[in-house]
């Protein structure tokens, strides 16, 4: 008789789920409004061209797939079992991350580094095998709360005057790349992660062409920098 799946995995399913769910509730969020910030932030230099953020539909329905096959198919594999606890806290903090973003930015940059960093160690163990089922669709994950971790970070600090418009995306894409580095370094099977960091940094370039070069070039040499261990991890 076949074992009913172990209570993680129903976890992760319903965290998933509500999570994908979690656009119902707040439809066309396109990132912080200017006034929520004692110092309007009309079009910052660290967010992202509008078009990257269409990554989200592949994120949602990657994920949404990813805990349907693991509550079904592996609803008791010892390899998917130390990852759950990591993503349940991941996607359930991210499940009520967009109703706070729309009226607190400052705890919704708390509770996107907090989903980063649980989604950071559910990737570290993720299983070896299943990669397409597993491991890729959370590094897509990571890899973009990486970017949206930073971004929000910037945002924060140029929007509460602690440094100017420019400093805050230097240093927020400077952070990104670190973190991205480390784990890309640390998580080398995980090519998925290099990719959505490099979709971020490319909006983000797209975004200040033309207009801030600094910022520009920075995002521009750091997708570069990022894309070549991921496409050499790609085709390896």
């Amino acid at each position: 008789m076949r074992r009913l799946p172990e209570p993680m995995a129903w976890v992760v399913a319903a965290a998933t789920l509500a999570f994908v769910a979690s656009p119902l509730l707040t439809p066309g969020f396109r990132g912080f409004e200017s006034g929520q910030f004692p110092v309007p932030q009309v079009d910052p230099m660290v967010q992202p061209s509008g078009y990257a953020f269409s990554i989200w539909g592949v994120i949602y329905a990657w994920l949404l797939i990813s805990a349907v096959f693991g509550l079904i198919w592996r609803g008791n594999a010892p390899d998917w079992l130390a990852m759950r606890p990591a993503l349940a806290a991941s996607v359930g903090v991210g499940a009520v991350w967009l109703p706070v973003a729309e009226v607190a930015p400052l705890p919704a940059t708390v509770l996107i580094w907090i989903m980063l960093g649980t989604a950071l160690v559910a990737l570290r163990r993720a299983p070896l095998l299943d990669i397409g089922w597993a491991r890729a669709p959370l590094g897509l994950y990571a890899g973009w709360l990486t970017a949206a971790s930073c971004v929000a970070l910037g945002i924060v600090l140029a929007g509460y005057g602690l440094t100017s418009e420019r400093e805050a995306a230097i240093v927020a894409l400077l952070l990104a790349l670190v973190i991205a580095i480390f784990v890309l370094r640390r998580t080398g099977s995980s090519p998925a992660y290099g990719v959505a960091v490099v979709w971020a940094l490319i909006g983000v370039a797209v975004s200040n062409w033309g207009g801030n070069p600094a910022v520009f070039w920075l995002a521009a040499i750091g997708a570069l920098v990022i894309a070549v261990p991921t496409l050499w991890r790609l085709t390896g």
